[in-house]
């Protein structure tokens, strides 16, 4: 018989078998946005690699973002979405609109999915339990965009000994009850930090770090944190690359093993990263 069996493309070899042993029982917290969320087949498949992840005994936390979605709402009620240097800016009422889409739209959808593949999920947002304590990004009472002040893992810590997803949108509140919009990385990073997660993972619609933006054969499979700052002083991990770069390096600083940046429109991108030595994306240790 061969060492080889595959499965929808995805082959488990002798050098896959020996990580799945190595990663049971362990924690991933992965982070699912970009446009790899708006395509239905590949939101499907998501789903479905999450849900292997699972079986083999691996816990999960899934943390979600919904921008796209976000706008979307906002175009059709005639609001236009509005960002200062790649953040967005969130006032009272696009702050309703943000709780809608990612609390009672796209959360649902993806619990509704998990639970179709017959795992245990549990929609949250960090609101709940007071599981996320944020405040303010900037210093204005208009702009509701936030940061992570604390996260209280409790809740997740008694979800996952249960063998439960917490499935979580990036919305939170301060100490007072005002709601914040979160970066979903920032979220994901601080959560991997409070529950021990063995791995951090961004799934999103870039391949990861690039020696040159426009040639993705030049993505850098491996860096430490030497590596990240000699690349930023370079100006090669420039734009929206360095919140998400800084978000893996917090992860790596509050002890998380390893932080993956990889592209969720690759079919099956998070088995070939986490299930294989060969790997599709950055992956960033200390």
């Amino acid at each position: 018989m061969s060492n080889n069996f595959m499965t929808d493309r995805f082959y488990f070899s002798n050098d896959t078998l020996s990580l799945i042993n190595k990663y049971t029982g362990s924690t991933f917290v992965i982070k699912y946005g970009g446009s790899a969320m708006q395509d239905f087949s590949l939101q499907s498949q998501v789903i479905k690699d999450l849900s292997l992840l699972y079986y083999l005994g691996i816990n999960i936390v899934l943390v979600h973002g919904g921008g796209m979605f976000i706008n979307e709402w906002l175009r059709k009620l005639h609001i236009e979405p509005s960002f200062e240097n790649g953040v967005r800016i969130t006032d009272s009422q696009t702050m309703d609109i943000v709780e809608m889409v990612l609390i009672g739209k796209v959360n649902k959808q993806l619990v509704s999915l998990l639970n179709q593949n017959s795992i245990n999920s549990v929609g949250l947002s960090g609101q709940d339990a007071s599981l996320v304590t944020a405040s303010p990004m900037f210093d204005s009472s208009i702009n509701l965009t936030g940061r992570v002040d604390s996260v209280n893992p409790k809740l997740l810590d008694l979800l996952l000994s249960n063998r439960f997803v917490p499935v979580i949108a990036s919305v939170a509140s301060d100490y007072h009850g005002n709601r914040y919009n979160i970066n979903a990385d920032t979220i994901a990073s601080s959560i991997a930090v409070a529950i021990k997660a063995e791995k951090l993972v961004l799934l999103t619609d870039i391949p990861g770090v690039l020696l040159d933006l426009n040639d993705y054969s030049t993505l850098i499979k491996e860096l430490d944190l030497e590596s990240v700052n000699s690349l930023k002083s370079k100006n090669v991990i420039s734009g929206g690359m360095i919140p998400k770069v800084q978000c893996c390096v917090d992860a790596l600083n509050g002890n998380v093993k390893s932080a993956h940046i990889i592209d969720g429109r690759i079919r099956h991108s998070l088995l070939h990263e986490l299930l294989t030595y060969d790997r599709v994306g950055s992956m960033i240790v200390l």
